[in-house]
């Protein structure tokens, strides 16, 4: 099979770009996906089931390498496993991040990468139904809207910090990200607007774009320092489909460096150890991974009007005229805050949920609560990710090293101080039951600091494992080409140099969106 382009991954990046190349008639593209179409799948539409999806087939299920700073733990790592990607499992929050964060990619000898360059391709993938303005899109693929229904918990954590005196932000997204209010989101009419959704679904009905699922990618073929296909296994056989033009590798921040090393290219003295014949040292891949990490502040509800309903027979019903509390992408609303003097974009996040949200610890408790997860994004810890083997079915090794840097420990004990101070705020006073974590024996910052090593979990955002720039460590130019390897590029949140400060579904998307006008420019 012959083809001008083939994408690796249909998650949020490959979605962009594979639609937009598509968008030639005369351009052949193929979309190879490890995992099933998400058309029949109920459960990925539905917002508030995403949790659902957590540890089954439609989820990569990673697990971390035991971590030092969280007493040894392994962190839980899901990565969507279907078209759509991560964006058909995740919490649909539309954040930008810091206009700051792009600009300090945009130094040495990456250029094309600051706010300014940026900020078209966010506005190109986006329809945002309530915002218009020079700094949002309308007519792009990317459905960004406010949440149908908002829970009254929700409301209420809005309200509870204006009571703080913190500012309220009614638009995260147009540079300014101080504050707290609701979230907008990636939804249509109440229902997922998912990278699929959004960009594939539509251009699979052009006869120049085909898409295989459950196509588990083994190595990339490569002869004479140029990528001229792939090799992939369906249906339990190998096949093989080359490119004429480019191979787009936009597999995420744990798969794309992944499949680099499979392939020969990646740490010389790592793969060599692995049996893995090297065609390119390229040391940088698999490293560099950086994560956000946050921690649950929860109290128990005493009125029946949290996210714990959501299963009663009406909401099923009310689903059907988008509404109800399925509508619900569970972080209804958050904001940001700068906590150190220095950081020069805000370095904590919060997501609130209008239930309770606890995924590592002691789990969620029976009936209705809710929480809030205050957790560091602007980010000094820095992990790693190797091979466990040369077997492409063997899950990696992935060291996000979370809250190893005391500096992003001491930002969240902050959080969990200015949460609590919220959530005791009078505006919940007719909800607030009892804590149930921390809990009331946690009060001083050790105690605070040896609760988040017990419950610290991931807000699902690993980048920057084939950063772009032109140092040693670098695996991609400005271009996202490989460096070393003609007709291969990487498109997806491991070309991210530093981790923005927020929510990295949508910067996902422009980075398809810029890979594929490059590529589309010459």
């Amino acid at each position: 099979m012959d083809y001008d382009y083939i994408v690796i991954g249909a998650g949020s990046a490959g979605c962009a770009v594979a639609a937009r190349l598509s968008e030639n008639p005369k351009t052949s593209v193929l979309v190879l996906e490890a995992g099933p179409s998400d058309a029949e799948l109920q459960a990925v539409h539905v917002p508030a089931a995403f949790p659902s999806m957590f540890k089954t087939e439609l989820d990569w299920d990673y697990m971390s390498t035991p971590q030092e700073a969280l007493n040894g733990r392994q962190a839980y790592i899901p990565r969507g496993k279907m078209y759509g990607g991560s964006s058909s499992i995740n919490a649909m929050v539309y954040q930008r991040g810091n206009p700051t964060n792009y600009d300090n990619w945009n130094k040495g000898n990456i250029s094309g990468w600051s706010w300014k360059d940026v900020l078209p391709y966010f506005i190109k993938a986006e329809n945002n139904e309530r915002i218009e303005s020079p700094m949002h899109g309308q007519g792009g693929p990317l459905n960004v809207a406010e949440l149908r229904d908002p829970n009254p918990l929700t409301k209420t954590f809005v309200k509870a910090a204006e009571e703080q005196g913190y500012p309220l932000n009614d638009d995260f997204n147009d540079g300014n990200q101080e504050g707290f209010g609701q979230y907008q989101v990636t939804q249509r009419a109440g229902m997922r607007g998912s990278a699929a959704v959004s960009y594939l679904h539509g251009a699979m009905e052009r006869d120049n774009l085909t898409v295989e699922g459950n196509a588990l990618t083994k190595r990339l073929v490569i002869e004479n320092g140029r990528c001229t296909g792939v090799i992939y296994e369906k249906d339990g056989e190998d096949r093989t489909a080359t490119a004429s033009r480019e191979v787009i590798l936009s597999a995420g921040a744990i798969g794309s460096p992944q499949i680099m090393m499979l392939s020969g290219l990646g740490p010389k003295e790592h793969l060599e150890e692995l049996g893995i014949s090297v065609i390119r040292d390229l040391p940088g891949v698999g490293q560099n991974l950086q994560d956000h990490a946050l921690a649950p502040v929860a109290y128990h509800c005493t009125e029946p009007v949290s996210l714990g309903g959501a299963g009663e027979p009406e909401e099923a019903e009310k689903l059907a005229d988008g509404m109800g509390m399925l509508t619900s992408n569970i972080a209804e609303a958050g904001g940001f805050l700068t906590v150190n003097e220095g950081a020069e974009a805000p370095d904590l996040q919060f997501h609130f949920a209008p239930g309770f949200f606890i995924l590592d610890g002691a789990g969620n408790p029976e009936g209705h609560g809710f929480t809030l997860l205050p957790g560091i994004v602007g980010t000094k810890s820095v992990g790693q990710l190797t091979l466990n083997s040369a077997d492409p079915k063997d899950k990696p090794n992935i060291d996000p090293a979370y809250l190893s840097d005391e500096h992003d420990m001491d930002v969240v004990i902050e959080g969990i101080k200015i949460a609590r101070k919220i959530l005791n705020s009078s505006a919940f006073d007719q909800y607030r039951g009892e804590e149930f974590l921390p809990g009331e024996d946690v009060q001083s910052d050790d105690e605070i600091r040896e609760f988040i090593r017990d419950y610290a979990q991931t807000i699902y955002h690993p980048v920057g494992t084939c950063k772009m720039g032109s140092d040693s460590m670098a695996v991609v130019d400005h271009h996202l080409k490989v460096h070393g390897i003609s007709g291969l590029r990487i498109a997806d949140a491991s070309i991210m140099p530093n981790i923005i400060n927020a929510n990295t579904n949508a910067p996902s998307i422009m980075i398809g969106e810029k890979c594929a006008a490059m590529i589309k420019g010459g």
